[in-house]
């Protein structure tokens, strides 16, 4: 079972972690909320969400990848040398390195999206100067994928589970989540 770890910043925006949250264990991969400080976290429109683990009980070789949502609560989480030293180490072991919204500017911090193809929310494209900057909803460029922000969580999230070779639980969701529909691929 593939098992992901997505980090909670005070000020995160909530629709980009729990979508992601809610469709990956729809898919049953295992999802670890962690906090960099307090058991509950504060979002960005006042959702408190409580965590599954602080930061200072993680043990990074558990985890096949990493997901960071967007919002204000970015700026914790660029400024947190402990997750930008794990998003650099996640990125060197070949393991999924996800970040929507504004999340992007924690993997410039982390030194690891020069020469990648990267997007963003549209604000922060200018923080991802050695980037070559895609205007697509999802962006994967070898273990690196990002989005653009609240809109594109669910394609976000079919997304992470495509990239960990999970395609069929992907498409079945898409069906079964209406997303097809929606997309008017019916």
């Amino acid at each position: 079972m593939k098992k992901l770890l997505l980090f909670l910043a005070e000020g995160f925006e909530e629709i980009e972690a729990l979508t992601v949250v809610d469709v990956l264990r729809r898919a049953e991969v295992e999802v670890d909320m962690c906090s960099l400080s307090e058991e509950y976290v504060n979002g960005a429109h006042n959702i408190k969400v409580k965590s599954d683990l602080h930061l200072d009980d993680l043990d990074q070789n558990n985890y096949d990848g990493l997901i960071l949502p967007g919002g204000p609560g970015t700026d914790n989480l660029k400024n947190n040398v402990r997750v930008v030293q794990l998003v650099k180490d996640f990125y060197m072991n070949g393991k999924l390195t996800a970040a929507i919204c504004a999340a992007p500017i924690v993997l410039a911090e982390a030194g690891i999206v020069n020469g990648h193809n990267i997007t963003s929310y549209p604000t922060v494209q200018n923080f991802l100067d050695n980037s070559i900057y895609k205007e697509e909803a999802v962006v994967l460029d070898n273990n690196i994928l990002t989005s653009r922000g609240p809109a594109t969580a669910l394609p976000f999230a079919f997304a992470i589970l495509e990239a960990l070779g999970l395609n069929e639980e992907s498409e079945k969701l898409k069906e079964d989540m209406l997303y097809n529909f929606y997309i008017g691929k019916n």
